[in-house]
């Protein structure tokens, strides 16, 4: 007798109804929020769900912490050892306004030791650490630009204690006290937190992920080694707003990153004055290519705070448009040791509105003093391969009479712009291959320029009685393989007879007075 058979399909399809009703088990090694109590609704606070998600990870020895789609409020997210934050395309941390729904932690406050409150995510003494994904990380700085004094001035009122509280402790702590964790309680609501901080922390991977509207700075690697930042998109238009600040840290490679940023797009520091100088510990070995950068104040800037030394970056592929300016190399007598060994290639910097490079050890204006370690170094600076449209200043070379700068070259550079070149107190200056046209004053404008090499340097459209090339006080000036252009009246006033003007291999043909003296 044969014996019916019930249809498979039957079996299955009452399989997978029963596989329905069973949640879906989480990949190896990887942490859903959702399973520890998140609720991504944009309201319910988040703080403890990823607490415990952490935790459960740490226990595991890392893994990956899984935040998918949707809207997360929290306070501040503390990563450990070998954990990876990974945000799910549509996922949206926000962090919380309140400033108790985050610890204080150990940092920098505008580049000072400080205790401040922890930001979204932050991480310390931590290696193997990372935040990747497509999701975004918001401050909702609103909450706390207000406390800057410069958004919503009548709430300042609020914070003024906390506010004259740091002053306090920022004079103890240049005189070289260290105030404990608990003295700064009364300061705390002032300092604002950055959006994510890495303090003390080796092999760091920022991938993909969106960072918008930080309270203050974006992102901040804070005694760092190791760091890779790639394709990021920095978004904030608040007080303050830096896109990267990377602090005494070395080893760093940024690429591939998009800025449009309330302050400077790539910042990089190393202390601030006295405190900076006790800690002495450098930025160093930097790398940025292939980065977009639209209305920050700089596009990458350098210092102010540069107490603890900066060297060996390389910059290069960079477009900037509408910032204050493209590179600006900062710094001020107090903050002292050396900025050397950095280069610049292939920047396209349109229309910026303050200077297309700027080189000053004049930030903030301060008597002269003696030579000493309160003296900023600035030495070895290349700049090459450089288009600048439309400046308001094409560049502004600022040194001290205590201290010159030293071996700076200019290569490849083609620049329209208000005003040109003007730099004072350099030693061993290079432009090579430069083409500036300004239309106000001399292209090129040098005082206290010790050791000038100018070689095949012109302006595009010179300007009636202006000379093209202004030498004041000035030795060992060497101009060679230039020409003048047609309308040229004067291409040189030198009102330093005695400056050894050396002309060698010009055509000035084209000038009515070539050399004037």
């Amino acid at each position: 007798m044969l014996l019916q058979r019930r249809p498979v399909f039957a079996s299955f399809a009452a399989l997978s109804a029963v596989l329905a009703l069973v949640p879906a088990r989480a990949e190896t090694g990887t942490y859903n929020v959702l399973d520890y109590g998140a609720v991504p609704d944009g309201k319910t606070m988040n703080t403890a769900a990823f607490a415990k998600t952490v935790d459960a990870c740490a226990q595991a020895n890392g893994g990956i912490i899984l935040v998918p789609a949707g809207h997360y409020l929290t306070g501040s997210v503390q990563l450990k050892s070998n954990m990876t934050l990974r945000l799910d395309p549509g996922s949206e941390l926000l962090y919380s306004g309140n400033p108790s729904d985050s610890p204080v932690v150990a940092s920098r406050w505008e580049d000072t030791s400080a205790y401040i409150h922890a930001p979204l995510v932050y991480a310390a003494d931590a290696v193997n650490v990372a935040v990747v994904g497509r999701g975004t990380l918001n401050g909702q700085g609103w909450n706390w630009w207000w406390r800057s004094g410069k958004r919503e001035r009548g709430k300042f009122g609020a914070v003024q204690a906390a506010h004259d509280a740091w002053l306090k402790l920022y004079d103890r702590i240049e005189a070289g006290e260290k105030p404990a964790a608990s003295e700064f309680a009364l300061a705390d609501d002032y300092l604002r937190p950055p959006l994510v901080l890495l303090n003390g922390c080796k092999n760091v991977l920022i991938e993909g992920v969106t960072l918008r509207e930080s309270p203050m700075w974006m992102l901040h690697p804070l005694y760092c080694e190791d760091v890779v930042i790639r394709g990021v998109r920095f978004d904030s238009t608040g007080p303050n707003g830096d896109g990267v600040d990377i602090d005494s840290s070395r080893d760093v490679r940024i690429s591939d990153c998009f800025f449009n940023t309330g302050d400077d797009c790539i910042v990089i520091k190393s202390g601030r004055d006295a405190d900076g100088r006790r800690i002495n510990r450098p930025t160093e070995h930097v790398s940025i290519t292939n980065c977009v950068m639209y209305k920050g104040h700089g596009a990458i800037a350098i210092g102010s705070e540069t107490s603890g030394g900066i060297r060996d970056v390389v910059a290069d592929n960079i477009v900037s448009r509408g910032t204050d300016y493209g590179i600006r190399i900062k710094s001020q007598r107090g903050r002292g040791n050396i900025i050397e060994n950095l280069r610049f290639s292939n920047f396209v910097i349109d229309e910026p509105r303050v200077n297309a490079i700027e080189i000053t050890a004049l930030y903030m204006h301060q008597p002269e003093e003696p030579l000493s370690v309160r003296t900023p170094i600035f030495r070895n600076l290349a700049f090459s391969n450089f288009t600048i449209v439309n400046a308001a200043q094409v560049a502004n070379i600022r040194g001290l009479p205590e201290k010159a700068f030293e071996q700076i070259r200019f290569t490849d550079l083609t620049a329209t712009g208000k005003k040109g070149m003007i730099c004072d107190h350099t030693d061993d200056l290079e432009l090579h291959q430069v083409r500036i046209g300004a239309t106000v004053g001399s292209a090129f404008n040098f005082d206290q320029v010790h050791t000038l090499e100018l070689d095949d340097v012109t302006s595009m459209a010179p300007l009636g009685a202006e000379p093209v090339i202004s030498l004041k006080n000035s030795t060992e000036v060497w101009l060679h393989a230039s020409r003048a252009a047609v309308g040229t009246v004067v291409f040189v006033r030198d009102q330093d007879a005695a400056g050894e003007l050396k002309l060698g291999d010009n055509n000035l043909s084209a000038a009515r007075t070539p050399v004037a003296r």
